[in-house]
């Protein structure tokens, strides 16, 4: 009997030994996964358009189930690449934040494929305020002259470009400011086309920063405004036009011999003339 009981007691703590040690091997396993998730972070602020340096990149640990997507795990691969988005410290860098390999740093990293930029001279009313940041987006209003009717000019105020991104104000790029910032130049992104209209715009007239909200897509169509359209006039009437004479009929020469006799004897002049108890009637 006592040998039975010695028996059970040393199964028991075989089995409590295995089960220990099986679930330290998993716990081992686990830590050594999870030490295998480095990916590479910013060790500093990094602006866009800046480029990447080894001291500005370190490897850190992350959880497995909440690594980002795209996520970049060799740091020597990354010295040199163009950041073309702000990105702060200790934030995972992925291939999106990254301009294409070979980019040469500054601004013309920051331009989208097909897309170019010009630069617009503006003031504090115009720039809205300092208000229009990198980051942004702007519509482009030109003011202008153009011929009415009548042929006299009159001025109108149009919207000729809209959402346009503002890549950058005077010679920044960072987009991590949110103080209004006066500046005398506005960097935009355009397509070719609209670097034509704006252009032309700048030529023409006058230019106003509109900024829009980020997240508007909603397009602003509108006629203009004119000084008509801003005090309530009503648009200055037609010329009549004289309405052309009816076409004669075919027998109207004929209507007009007939009636010539009539009209030549109601056309003529008489006086009477008395002669003593004699009384006539001459018709001149």
């Amino acid at each position: 009997m006592k040998h039975r009981r010695a028996i059970l007691m040393l199964g028991l703590a075989v089995l409590l030994g295995l089960g220990a040690v099986v679930m330290a091997s998993r716990w081992l396993l686990h830590q050594a996964a999870g030490g295998g998730n480095k990916i590479v972070v910013a060790a500093a602020d990094v602006n866009l358009g800046q480029r990447l340096a080894p001291e500005l990149l370190k490897l850190v640990d992350w959880p497995a189930d909440s690594l980002p997507r795209g996520a970049l795990r060799d740091p020597a691969k990354l010295s040199g690449r163009v950041i073309k988005s702000s990105v702060l410290r200790g934030e995972p860098l992925t291939e999106s934040k990254l301009a294409p390999a070979g980019t040469l740093g500054g601004l013309s990293a920051l331009i989208a494929e097909g897309k170019r930029a010009i630069t617009v001279r503006v003031n504090d009313v115009v720039g809205v305020a300092g208000f229009a940041l990198p980051g942004n987006f702007v519509d482009i209003i030109v003011y202008t002259q153009s011929e009415g009717a009548a042929g006299r000019d009159q001025g109108i105020s149009k919207i000729v470009l809209e959402r346009i991104l503002v890549l950058a104000v005077a010679q920044e790029v960072g987009r991590d400011e949110t103080k209004p910032r006066v500046v005398n130049a506005v960097t935009l992104e355009v397509t070719p086309e609209q670097a034509e209209k704006l252009d032309l715009a700048r030529s023409v007239g006058t230019l106003s920063l509109v900024l829009r909200n980020q997240v508007d897509p909603q397009p602003g169509v509108t006629d203009g405004a004119t000084k008509a359209s801003l005090l309530g006039q009503r648009a200055a009437p037609m010329p009549a036009v004289a309405a052309a004479p009816a076409e004669a009929p075919a027998d109207m020469p004929a209507i007009h011999a007939a009636l010539a006799p009539a009209q030549h004897l109601a056309q003529r002049h008489c006086i009477a003339v008395i002669d003593g108890l004699r009384s006539t009637q001459e018709c001149l």
